[in-house]
């Protein structure tokens, strides 16, 4: 009986053993899987990016004008900023290269670090959003009170589907390192 409990506790070890393995493989697989899901979706900003040279030959479509809404909003916990688009929405020719800037401004008597994460909606939209020059690329350094225009240059790919004629691009401000 003595041997028979003794397998059973061996058999139940293993199983917690490749039970444990597996989670951490899972775990380990998640940021590949989640880059690529972000990807497909635009969820976190995972737009496309292109260089102005891949934009020029997209070809432009000139029957079609899709206007594209810039949203932003201050995450609750990043502290004293103001932070907003130089306009709130333009129509844009898809295959064209459009420049716009966001408004950032640092309110506090500190120096500080910024970063805006970018979504796209309709999800669909995302994949044929390209930002060849974008703020959120890297993180933003301000001086106390400083305030800045930061540019966004894109170009929305003429092969987006028919049916999407507004696209709304969102960026989410929010301290890159503790205050």
């Amino acid at each position: 009986m003595a041997g028979s409990m003794q397998q059973a506790h061996s058999k139940v070890a293993r199983k917690l053993l490749l039970l444990t393995v597996c989670m951490f493989g899972f775990g380990f697989a998640m940021v590949p899987i989640y880059d690529v899901f972000c990807d497909l979706t635009g969820l976190n900003g995972k737009t496309g990016r292109v260089s102005e040279a891949q934009s020029a030959r997209m070809g432009v479509d000139e029957n079609r004008l899709i206007t594209v809404e810039f949203v932003s909003t201050i995450n609750g916990g990043a502290g004293p900023w103001e932070f907003a688009p130089a306009q709130a929405k333009m129509q844009v020719t898809p295959g064209e290269l459009y420049t716009t800037h966001y408004r950032a401004r640092n309110l506090s008597a500190a120096e500080r670090v910024g970063r805006a994460v970018p979504s796209v909606a309709p999800a669909v939209a995302s994949r044929y959003f390209q930002k060849t020059q974008c703020f959120c690329f890297e993180k933003q350094d301000f001086a106390a009170h400083e305030a800045r225009e930061m540019p966004l240059t894109f170009v929305i790919d003429p092969r987006i589907p028919p049916g999407v004629d507004t696209v709304t691009l969102s960026y989410t401000f929010f301290n890159a390192e503790p205050a």
